[in-house]
């Protein structure tokens, strides 16, 4: 037996603001809003997954424990738009000809950013 990943959760002190952001710019469409809880879908109902984000009652302290990782054609181009559209950057790395951008959404949760080249 086995699991198969198919949601994200992701805590927040404003779901529905967060599942917007996160549903532009991924493409994503949000499909389920219960004010506590905000689901926004990315891909198709076969090989797609979710992100729920879940309304708590404060901001997560520190460094979130478990991050994201998006992939891009254009590493530069799309770090520009996703600051551009209200993330913040962190760092940037490169290690053996590897390349990565760590962003923060706008409730401070980090995810990196790669080329899929």
């Amino acid at each position: 037996m086995s699991v198969t990943i198919r949601q994200v959760g992701i805590d927040t002190t404003d779901p529905q603001r967060l599942a917007n952001w996160w549903a532009e710019q991924t493409g994503g469409v949000i499909y389920a809003d219960t004010g506590q809880y905000a689901m926004v879908g990315i891909g198709s109902q076969d090989d797609g997954f979710s992100l729920c984000f879940q309304q708590v009652d404060e901001p997560t302290s520190g460094k979130n424990r478990v991050h994201l990782d998006c992939a891009t054609p254009d590493l530069e181009v799309e770090t520009r738009r996703l600051v551009a559209a209200g993330a913040a950057f962190v760092a940037e790395h490169e290690t053996d000809g590897f390349a990565w951008v760590v962003l923060a959404d706008p409730d401070g949760n980090q995810f990196c950013v790669t080329s899929s080249q």
